[in-house]
């Protein structure tokens, strides 16, 4: 039951590759767009410290949009349990 199937969207995939290969991401972002690829078309969950850093990334009013994004992504396809 608490198994998420939810899966990352193209839109957000696209974001996330993008950071990817930008040499101007920083180090959440690219921590947070990699976890997202990972989720891309497959059933994997967001792992508990992954939705640790993303959840911080969210109630972090210097974010970018962008790691919002990222960060919420992740936040939803993680376990519903915790």
């Amino acid at each position: 039951m608490g198994k998420n199937a939810k899966q990352t969207g193209q839109d957000v995939a696209a974001l996330a590759a993008r950071l990817l290969n930008n040499s101007s991401a920083s180090e959440i972002q690219r921590k947070l767009a990699g976890a997202a690829l990972t989720q891309s078309r497959t059933g994997k969950q967001t792992g508990a410290a992954m939705e640790d850093l993303a959840a911080k990334a969210l109630a972090d009013k210097r974010s970018a949009a962008e790691t919002k994004k990222l960060a919420a992504s992740l936040v939803s396809q993680s376990n519903k349990r915790r």
